[in-house]
């Protein structure tokens, strides 16, 4: 697979070819690590490690913090509830997902241009990033529902929330599984996996998203600090977590 990783590349960054990028590479979709392979053979090794080195020590606590200072919602006020709960809710993501899901509120999606006025909701955001269903659901069923090509997404099944037994990364109406354990950090390491498969699979985010991964990308990964383009609001959070 490494010898084949500048192939891939040059397929999945042609506009005419990408479309075809799972059918010429069947073995992205079922061997385990080359989304991680791929991005340190793009990135080095420095790079493929500071999500899992710097959110935990550096930047969770401060998400959690910095959240409290938010405009409450309903939802903003059960993610909080879950992060500061010492039993989990069934019905709500663990402490490691709440976590993500509080750094998109501190981060909402962007307005969608004058053709669509207005701000969308983190939550709208939210179900961009993240979907669940029930344990026993066929993944190709939920293959088969997508009517349009989106974004890299996770994809949780499990029987709660709280309790997901399996993890895919979808992109392109194809489902990539993900090693999921009940390990304290374990959705850290799947969110880590989530931004890899965009520079891996060349795609760009989605449009609600960007403020969120970019400041993921140029923040925390540090990938083309100065050259990407990022909102005030992207730049002033970076200044409050790196005071």
């Amino acid at each position: 697979m490494k010898t084949t990783f500048p192939h891939c590349q040059a397929t999945v960054n042609d506009a005419d070819k990408s479309a075809d990028a799972f059918s010429v590479f069947p073995r992205v979709l079922d061997i385990p690590g080359l989304i991680e392979q791929d991005f340190r053979l793009l990135f080095g090794e420095a790079t493929a490690n500071k999500f899992l080195e710097k959110w935990p020590t550096t930047f969770k606590g401060k998400v959690m913090k910095e959240s409290h200072g938010l405009t409450p919602t309903t939802e903003l006020l059960e993610l909080m509830r879950n992060a500061e709960s010492a039993v989990e809710n069934e019905n709500g993501w663990d402490s490691d997902m709440v976590a993500i899901l509080l750094l998109l509120h501190l981060l909402p999606p962007a307005a969608q241009g004058r053709k669509k006025p207005g701000q969308m909701s983190a939550c709208q955001g939210v179900d961009q990033l993240i979907k669940f269903q029930k344990v026993g659901t066929s993944v190709q069923q939920h293959m088969d529902s997508i009517t349009q090509s989106s974004q890299p997404y996770l994809l949780a099944l499990g029987s709660t929330k709280s309790s997901i037994h399996s993890y895919f990364v979808v992109i392109d109406k194809h489902a990539v599984p993900c090693k999921a354990t009940a390990s304290v950090g374990a959705f850290d390491k799947l969110f880590d996996k989530l931004f890899k498969a965009h520079f891996v699979f060349g795609t760009s985010y989605s449009s609600c998203l960007s403020n969120f991964f970019t400041f993921v990308q140029t923040t925390i990964y540090k990938i083309d600090i100065g050259e990407t383009k990022e909102t005030p609001r992207v730049a002033v959070l970076r200044a409050i977590m790196l005071h």
